[in-house]
C-alpha cells in the first residue's frame, strides 16, 4: 500500500528531488524493490537481526562507542548504518528485563502453553521442553544482549551518515504529530457521515494541530520550560477583569496574572505574538 501513495503525492506536487523516509514496518524485499524500480530514494528502518549472518558477525565485532555511526556496503548502490547509543542500550535492557520478569510470572503460575510460542514481543524467548512444557530459552536471551543500543538503517542516497540519521528520526515528530491528533485534539471518533462534514472535521484539527505546535516552538523560543497542556491548563486559571469608570465611561481591562502564572506570563506581554 505504500507505493501508490508515494506515486500519487508525487505526481500531484510534480516532486523530482525527494527522498522516502520509513521505519522498519515497512521494511520488506517488496517494498524496497518497488521503490528502487520506480527510481525512488529511501531511506528506511534496517532489521539488522534479519541480516545474513556475515553481516551480523560485522556487525557484532564493531566497537560500540556512544553516538557513533558504522557504515557496511551491499553493493548495488544500498548502504547499512548501524548506530549506537547508551541511552538505546540502557532502554533495550530496561525492557527486555521488564518482559522476561512477566514470562516467568506466568511460568512460576503454570500459565505458559503451547500457544504462547510465537514471535510477537518477548514470547520469541520462549521455547518447547518435550511435548509438553514450556520454558524460558536464556541462551536465546544472552545472544540478544548483544544488540542492545544498536539501531539500523538502509539507505540508497550518498547523502552523509548525519543527515541519514536526522532525516529518519524526523519522523518521531510525524508519529507524535499523530498521537496529539488522536489523543489531545480527538480527531477521532468521529460523529460525521457526509463528505463536506468529515473534512471539515479534518480541517478543523489540522489547524488545532497547526496551533498546538505553533505555541510548541514558541515555548522553546522563550526558555518557558513547560508543555503545551501544562501551559493550557494553567492558561484557564487566568481571569481578565473589565472595569468601566463611573465618570469618564472608560473601560479598563486588566489580565490578573498570580504568582503561579508568572512562568507563562511572556506570553501575555503586548506584541509577543507578532514578534516571534
Amino acid at each position: 500500500t505504500m507505493l501508490p501513495v508515494v506515486t500519487e503525492f508525487v505526481r500531484k506536487y510534480s516532486l523530482d528531488d525527494f527522498i522516502v523516509v520509513a521505519d522498519s514496518g515497512l521494511m520488506n524485499g517488496n517494498n524496497i524493490a518497488d521503490l528502487e524500480s520506480n527510481g525512488y530514494k529511501y531511506i528506511i528502518g534496517a532489521k539488522i537481526k534479519n541480516e545474513s549472518k556475515k553481516i551480523q558477525e560485522w556487525i557484532l565485532a564493531q566497537p560500540k562507542v556512544n553516538c557513533q555511526m558504522i557504515e557496511y556496503d551491499k553493493g548495488n548502490g544500498q548502504r547499512l548504518l548501524v548506530g549506537y547509543t547508551d541511552d538505546r542500550a540502557r532502554k533495550d535492557a530496561y525492557n527486555r528485563e521488564k518482559g522476561i520478569r512477566r514470562l516467568e510470572k506466568a511460568y512460576n503460575r503454570g500459565t505458559l502453553t503451547k500457544d504462547n510460542i510465537n514471535k510477537r514481543g518477548y514470547n520469541k524467548f520462549l521455547k518447547m521442553e518435550g511435548d509438553v512444557k514450556v520454558s524460558i530459552n536464556y541462551d536465546k536471551l544472552e545472544a540478544d544482549e548483544k544488540w542492545d543500543g544498536l539501531k539500523g538503517y538502509l539507505t540508497n542516497t550518498d547523502i552523509p551518515v548525519s543527515e541519514v540519521y536526522a532525516a529518519y528520526h524526523n519522523l518521531g515528530h510525524v508519529e507524535r504529530a499523530f498521537r496529539i491528533s488522536k489523543s489531545k485534539i480527538e480527531i477521532r471518533p468521529m460523529f460525521h457521515f457526509t463528505r463536506r462534514r468529515i473534512e471539515a472535521h479534518v480541517c478543523i484539527c489540522f489547524v488545532a494541530l497547526k496551533v498546538y505546535k505553533e505555541l510548541e516552538r514558541l515555548l522553546k523560543l522563550s526558555n518557558i520550560n513547560m508543555s503545551v497542556d501544562k501551559v493550557l491548563a494553567l492558561a484557564q486559571t487566568i481571569v481578565t477583569i473589565q472595569v468601566t469608570l463611573p465618570q469618564s465611561k472608560q473601560t479598563i481591562t486588566r489580565t490578573m496574572l498570580m504568582k503561579r502564572h508568572q512562568r507563562i506570563a511572556p506570553l501575555f506581554n503586548d506584541g509577543f505574538w507578532g514578534t516571534h
